[in-house]
């Protein structure tokens, strides 16, 4: 475990609030469906992930807000040549994000059905721009992605609206992650969370290393989660059972869709398969009390043991040893309370095979 502890980590609040929805220890964890890039330019196709991340029960639908020349240059050389893979949406990372972007007139629409179904409208600025246009159309929090961590004036503009931050940790180390979170003191920003991330598409779930969650949390005393890659369940839930207080996971409506991010994210009915498991991971994880749970009861009156009487007590008789066995049901003096019986005397006949009371004793001071 990391014993750093970052300058920064009394200038924020505890926890964050998204549009009434406390997000950090002690809360449910948050879940965002990643829409990403998976609306393929279709409105029609953004509403239905809208829908399924709803009908999932996620807490936030979230997309990507740029425009190509925002994110990206043209400039090509060896180093950033795209692979075969993804040329054929571009000939250089301009034209390349340009193809996947979520066309401005969509915004509106999206955010009106997404409060129509009850879930929240989140999206990813890559520019300055993009945080104005998104403010207006008040968010209740703004993500910044992995790749923009670097980028501290998009993250001091985005501080500076007010409005909650996400951000995204992929490929930082703790001191990428403090200039970052100092670029949001800069900006007046309050409430942030750091989301753990392996910037890898997928990712195997080896590499997921889900411990540095805690790292995190020890180290700039904020909520903490998880943006996940991989390809299945296992690790989602594991972030929940992990106390993570916000966990990512990108959605398509289907694995076979004409994108780069269709192949690595979960489809409809995993989607609702996850977001039930969190559930059920956290109702597992309870309270940090141990004691008898209310549904033990009848066990433990059936099945744990007492002190019956191995053999008939008439009144005056003096306990022994050999006059207690310890059985079952719970429905005698707790075994215990064994030795304290030792030299008592019976102040009323018991049977043998009998639960042993107090009432059925004299105390060894006589009274």
């Amino acid at each position: 475990m990391s014993d750093f502890h970052s300058p920064v980590l009394s200038q924020f609040d505890t926890e964050m609030v998204i549009n009434g929805s406390a997000v950090g220890v002690g809360n449910p964890c948050y879940v965002i469906a990643e829409a990403g890039s998976n609306h393929d330019g279709n409105l029609e196709t953004a509403l239905k992930l809208v829908d399924a991340a709803a009908d999932a029960q996620c807490d936030a639908i979230k997309f990507q807000t740029f425009r190509g020349p925002d994110i990206a240059s043209a400039y090509v050389d060896d180093d950033v040549r795209l692979p075969e893979s993804l040329a054929r949406w571009g000939g250089n990372l301009e034209e390349f994000y340009a193809s996947f972007a979520l066309p401005d007139e969509f915004h509106e629409e999206l955010v009106g059905h997404a409060n129509q179904r009850g879930i929240m409208f989140l999206s990813s600025p890559f520019s300055e721009t993009a945080v104005d246009r998104l403010a207006k159309l008040q968010v209740p929090a703004l993500k910044i992605a992995s790749f923009e961590l670097v980028h501290l004036p998009l993250i001091e503009h985005a501080a500076n609206t007010g409005i909650p931050l996400i951000l995204s940790t992929g490929m930082a180390g703790l001191g990428d992650i403090e200039r970052a979170l100092n670029a949001v003191v800069k900006g007046g920003g309050k409430q942030v969370s750091l989301l753990h991330c392996g910037s890898s598409y997928p990712l195997e779930e080896s590499g997921a290393n889900l411990a540095v969650m805690e790292t995190l949390r020890r180290a700039f005393g904020v909520p903490v989660g998880y943006s996940d890659h991989t390809q299945g369940l296992g690790v989602p839930v594991a972030v929940a059972a992990l106390g993570g207080n916000i966990l990512e996971k990108h959605i398509t409506l289907s694995r076979a869709g004409d994108g780069p991010d269709h192949s690595f994210a979960i489809e409809p009915d995993e989607l609702k398969a996850m977001v039930r498991l969190i559930r059920e991971a956290e109702a597992g994880i309870g309270k940090p009390q141990k004691r008898r749970l209310h549904e033990e009861e009848e066990h433990a009156r059936r099945g744990r043991r007492s002190l019956f009487s191995s053999q008939a007590l008439p009144v005056g008789h003096i306990v022994t040893a050999d006059d207690i066995k310890v059985v079952r049901p719970g429905s005698g003096i707790e075994p215990m309370f064994f030795d304290l019986l030792i030299g008592r005397r019976a102040v009323r006949s018991v049977d043998e095979d009998h639960p042993l009371s107090w009432d059925d004793f004299m105390s060894e001071g006589g009274e």
